[in-house]
């Protein structure tokens, strides 16, 4: 089937995620399974990010959150972060002119005053080129930890606390979750993990209390449209209760 009629199947079906997170994993195994050194997996995954990025827009979801780099892999051999951080600084200037024409957004959580100068540098110019722009947004996860940014944000309500602005007794869900780096947002709908992995490796901890999960086999490099648009259409069969039954949902 082309992708035109899948397309128009998924805008016909309705309730389209308007966020969706993707967990991109399994290009170093994808790598290693052809006999090649990891950062090749790495390269290859770049052509899975555009190849989804360019579904993401032709279905109009809003948001695309990639969790590019975690916290946690700071800890990998220094040959590879040092080979993914200059990916990510050849990729951004290669990028930036087309991201530019359709239209997208960039943003950025996680802890981006980390990265080396060079790759900081190139995300943040890119993100001031690109604010002009009103379609859809793409959010990278950049020496991102879940847990860090719910402990920034805590930190950031106990000052507004110790500086009488914030009454402890005004705190819910709605004022905690403005404290949050994707606050301005909302919440995934729909969490994608690629390469079969089963857990949520530190990411978005808090906002995806209520998004609907979807794991597949596939590792990241082999990920195009036709495996995203798989991911949607499952999420459209979904139905989405948030504690109440099917019953309260039908008019």
């Amino acid at each position: 089937m082309e992708n035109s009629d899948i397309i128009e199947r998924i805008k016909q079906n309705g309730n389209i995620p308007k966020h969706i997170a993707i967990i991109m994993d399994g290009n170093g195994r994808w790598a290693q399974r052809r006999g090649l050194q990891r950062t090749e997996g790495h390269k290859a995954g770049i052509e899975s990010v555009r190849a989804v990025l360019e579904a993401a827009g032709e279905i109009d979801v809003k948001v695309l959150t990639l969790y590019t780099f975690s916290s946690e892999n700071w800890q990998r051999p220094q040959a590879e972060v040092s080979a993914l951080m200059s990916l990510l600084v050849q990729t951004i200037r290669k990028e930036i002119n087309e991201l530019d024409q359709k239209n997208v957004r960039l943003m950025a959580i996680g802890d981006v005053e980390a990265l080396p100068y060079a790759p900081r540098m190139g995300i943040l110019h890119t993100i001031k080129r690109l604010a002009k722009n009103s379609g859809l947004i793409l959010n990278l996860a950049l020496s991102y930890s879940s847990r860090q940014e719910i402990i920034c944000a805590v930190r950031q309500m106990g000052e507004q606390i110790r500086r009488g602005e914030l009454d402890p007794r005004d705190i819910d869900e709605s004022s905690f979750s403005s404290f949050l780096q994707t606050s301005a947002i909302g919440d995934p709908d729909l969490l994608i993990r690629t390469s079969g992995e089963q857990r949520i490796s530190n990411f978005l901890l808090w906002q995806i209390a209520y998004s609907e999960l979807y794991i597949t086999d596939t590792l990241w490099p082999d990920f195009g449209k036709a495996e995203f648009y798989q991911a949607v259409e499952d999420f459209q069969t979904r139905e989405r209760r948030f504690g109440r039954v099917s019953e309260q949902l039908r008019p």
